[in-house]
């Protein structure tokens, strides 16, 4: 999703159509975070803006940190530890122009970070991998569902549902892959099993429906996994299930 608006006090307007990153701006590419460590005092946050931009990073509650971009166009903001899950939007100003970045940036307490998509899936900032991996689901209130995970690059990929067929794609030149499941997910367990070159993984998950939300976002551990159930900037709701990898915690 975008964050289609903010005040002069930092507080998200949650509500109108989705801003379009860059078209404020015409030519400007909107920011990005593209990565995302540990140091000293918390979690580095590293992207890439226009050279000279001032960025800004806000929180649905109105905590703010800012950055400018180098010459080059290169920043970082640094986040203190928390035990919960945050969400951030980012956008950066040049002059008299603001753009905003593409949707929520989730940040895990663990220091894994995801770009959260109003009507598609999230895109976990993970490196490619010699085995296909499901990173995370999205799905709404109708069972509407979008995978995306990483890969060998290349790769032809499968997605069974519940034992049954539900779609596949060619993973990209960054190692990513996500797409739409051509079955609906029901509000009950499910088992996911994604293989292509390299193997295979399987993950149970629940599509419980979301209840309604009295807040921005609600986020919730569950069994290896991150669930975040958020408010979109149309004013409905969408379900984010952030998947351990192998081997990492939350």
């Amino acid at each position: 999703m975008a964050l289609s608006a903010c005040g002069d006090g930092g507080r998200p307007i949650w509500k109108g159509e989705p801003a379009k990153p860059g078209a404020e701006a015409g030519y400007l590419q909107a920011p990005r975070v593209v990565t995302i460590r540990p140091v000293r005092g918390g979690l580095a946050l590293a992207g890439t803006a226009a050279p000279g931009a001032r960025i800004r990073l806000g929180t649905p509650t109105g905590e703010l940190r800012y950055a400018s971009a180098s010459e080059t166009g290169r920043w970082t903001i640094v986040i203190p530890p928390s035990g919960d899950l945050r969400l951030f939007g980012v956008s950066m100003t040049v002059g008299a122009r603001t753009v905003q970045a593409e949707g929520y940036l989730a940040v895990t307490p663990g220091g894994r970070a995801a770009q959260l998509r109003a009507g598609a899936g999230a895109l976990v900032l993970a490196p490619p991998s010699r085995r296909p991996l499901i990173l995370a689901l999205d799905f709404d209130r109708d069972g509407a569902a979008m995978v995306s995970g990483v890969g060998t690059v290349g790769a032809e990929i499968g997605l069974r549902l519940d034992r049954a067929a539900a779609g596949g794609a060619t993973i990209d030149r960054q190692g990513r892959y996500r797409f739409a499941l051509v079955r609906t997910m029901a509000s009950a367990g499910h088992v996911l099993e994604i293989s292509g070159a390299g193997g295979e993984q399987v993950l149970t998950i629940s599509a419980g429906r979301p209840a309604p939300l009295g807040q921005p976002f609600r986020a919730e551990r569950v069994q290896g996994a991150w669930r975040i159930d958020w408010m979109t900037p149309g004013g409905g709701v969408q379900s984010t299930v952030l998947f351990d990898p192998p081997g990492v915690g939350a």
